[in-house]
């Protein structure tokens, strides 16, 4: 099974590079050329090939993180984690453009001096980043505190591209890691769901949405809280809530804790139910967008039997990447198909939940 997950994530680490945008270039280098054409080939003019391989790569990824979970004693969540930071620094991330506009909005800061909340991408004409950029008439979108983070790798590449790539996927890495640190010093086999979980990996690592980095700190800012320190515990639960607002009802969390209004586990319901309620509500009046739900496992501490029980619903947050894969854009007939299969998961996950109350599947279950 170990071989089976390192070979699964080695395989997507590789597959990742079937969707490059055909006008980047990371390097010139014969090798690279020959095996960008290769991949751009296999993603874009063999798609029916292509998403059959992305199914199955997370079907095999849910499986192992199904098995870890129910043997978590035998392994260590560390060794994982170190493991796909380590593949997802090399992947590239095929399911979003927004890994790209993080590195220009720094580079603005960095590179041209100039204020990213007051310039967009657009206003830098002659920018060769331009051709493979998107979203490039907004302003910057985030908090306050993600362009500081973001900063540190930008000024360090100096405005070299390939840099760049680099050093924020050993952020994102990073940051991924420390997550997986401080679960597995409050619980080994959380930190162990949380190492392996594909929603995480995938969206997390490989896509790379900051997302990942408030929910850092804010596991971060939760061990703390746990752990009665109270002005390190709100340093990081405010730079999460300061990176794009979705964990800002951590704050609550603390707040209740910090006065004793009420207990801590209901302080910790009424956080989740807030988040929860954000994402329900960005993905109504917006779209239902996978990497929101990543926000959900800052509470693993707290609700993390719960969230095990989801593992098909995350699954399937991935799967609905499929249209995408498939078809090679969002139209509003692809984004029908990614919606009916989200809530196809949901329905499978609801009843997967309801099947383990019956004391048959209960044994099974516990057995397997």
């Amino acid at each position: 099974m170990i071989l089976l997950f390192i070979t699964s994530l080695v395989t997507f680490a590789i597959y990742s590079y079937a969707l490059v945008d055909p006008n980047l270039t990371l390097f010139s280098n014969d090798l690279w050329t020959n095996f960008r054409n290769q991949m751009v080939h296999f993603g874009y003019y063999d798609r029916l090939n292509s998403s059959i391989l992305f199914v199955v790569l997370i079907i095999i990824l849910f499986g192992c993180n199904y098995y870890l979970l129910n043997n978590h004693k035998k392994f260590s969540a560390i060794k994982f984690a170190l493991l796909a930071g380590i593949l997802s620094i090399i992947s590239y991330p095929f399911l979003s453009h927004d890994f790209f506009n993080y590195l220009f909005d720094a580079k603005i800061l960095t590179f041209y001096h100039q204020n990213p909340y007051l310039h967009k991408a657009l206003d830098f004409p002659t920018d060769s980043w331009l051709r493979f950029m998107h979203w490039t008439i907004r302003t910057y979108p985030y908090g306050p505190t993600f362009l500081p983070i973001t900063v540190v790798p930008s000024f360090l590449a100096f405005g070299k591209f390939f840099l760049n790539v680099l050093f924020f996927k050993v952020m994102f890495a990073g940051f991924y890691f420390l997550s997986v640190y401080y679960l597995n010093k409050i619980d080994k086999k959380m930190a162990l769901f949380f190492a392996t979980q594909p929603l995480i990996i995938i969206e997390g690592l490989i896509n790379s949405h900051n997302d990942i980095i408030a929910v850092s700190f804010g596991i971060i800012g939760i061990y703390y809280l746990l752990n009665k320190s109270l002005k390190k515990s709100s340093v990081a639960l405010l730079i999460s809530s300061g990176i794009k607002y979705m964990t800002a009802p951590l704050l609550i969390l603390f707040i209740l804790n910090v006065y004793k209004r009420i207990n801590q586990s209901q302080a910790a319901l009424v956080s989740f139910s807030l988040t929860l309620g954000l994402i329900i509500y960005l993905s109504i009046t917006s779209e239902i967008q996978p990497w929101y739900f990543l926000n959900l496992f800052i509470f693993l501490p707290f609700f993390s039997s719960y969230l095990y029980k989801f593992s098909i619903f995350f699954t399937g947050l991935i799967l609905s990447y499929y249209p995408f894969v498939r078809f090679g854009d969002w139209t509003k007939e692809t984004i029908i198909m990614k919606h009916q299969i989200i809530l196809v998961f949901f329905i499978l996950n609801i009843l997967y939940i309801l099947a383990l109350r019956t004391p048959g599947v209960k044994r099974i279950v516990k057995k397997t």
